[in-house]
């Protein structure tokens, strides 16, 4: 009996994962992403494989150098500008930038993954303004990068993706990396 119900349940469940494998987005080829924090790591590895996809990746890097190797690593699809997420004014910039790019159709994705994670170290060997660096980028940088696109975000009913980490649950290690992982999932809720 039991095996019976184990069996059905896998078939449901692989039958389900298949359905959802095959659901394909229509005019892939003309919707825009913007990911932040390109120059490495996840966001560098998401802006190629979206890029492979087909779609237009607006990949906002903090250096030349990151913008230079991720657009050798990618097709002519992709475009890179400069961002620091800390600066109102780079902001502002890359907005108009997106908005240039995008045109009537709209953001339909925007991937909010820059961050750092140093200084991290127990509450009591930092300084405020350690964790007044940390949180500029992880969280009030991300905060001012999504209400300044949120418009363009809207109009093509696109979809907002926070990186935040487990660390913003599990804080014993202290630190402005684990309170700004946590306000990141705070914001994250209330946009929903």
């Amino acid at each position: 009996m039991w095996l019976c119900v184990a069996a059905v349940l896998l078939g449901l469940f692989l039958l389900r994962r298949w359905h959802r494998e095959r659901q394909t987005v229509p005019r892939l080829s003309e919707k825009h992403v913007l990911i932040t924090g390109c120059d490495s790591g996840f966001g560098n590895l998401l802006a190629r494989q979206l890029d492979a996809r087909g779609l237009r990746v607006l990949a906002a890097c903090l250096t030349d150098a990151g913008a230079a190797q991720l657009r050798a690593a990618a097709s002519g699809r992709l475009q890179t500008v400069l961002l620091d997420v800390t600066s109102s004014k780079s902001i502002a910039d890359v907005t108009a930038w997106v908005r240039e790019r995008v045109g009537d159709r709209g953001l339909w994705g925007l991937v909010n993954n820059a961050g750092i994670a140093i200084p991290t170290a127990p509450n009591e060997w930092l300084t405020k303004e350690d964790f007044v660096k940390v949180l500029d980028v992880n969280l009030l940088g991300l905060v001012e990068v999504t209400l300044s696109l949120l418009p363009l975000v809207r109009r093509a009913r696109g979809r907002v993706v926070n990186v935040a980490s487990v660390m913003g649950r599990v804080s014993f290690f202290g630190g402005g990396y684990c309170l700004s992982k946590y306000g990141v999932e705070a914001f994250s809720d209330s946009l929903r």
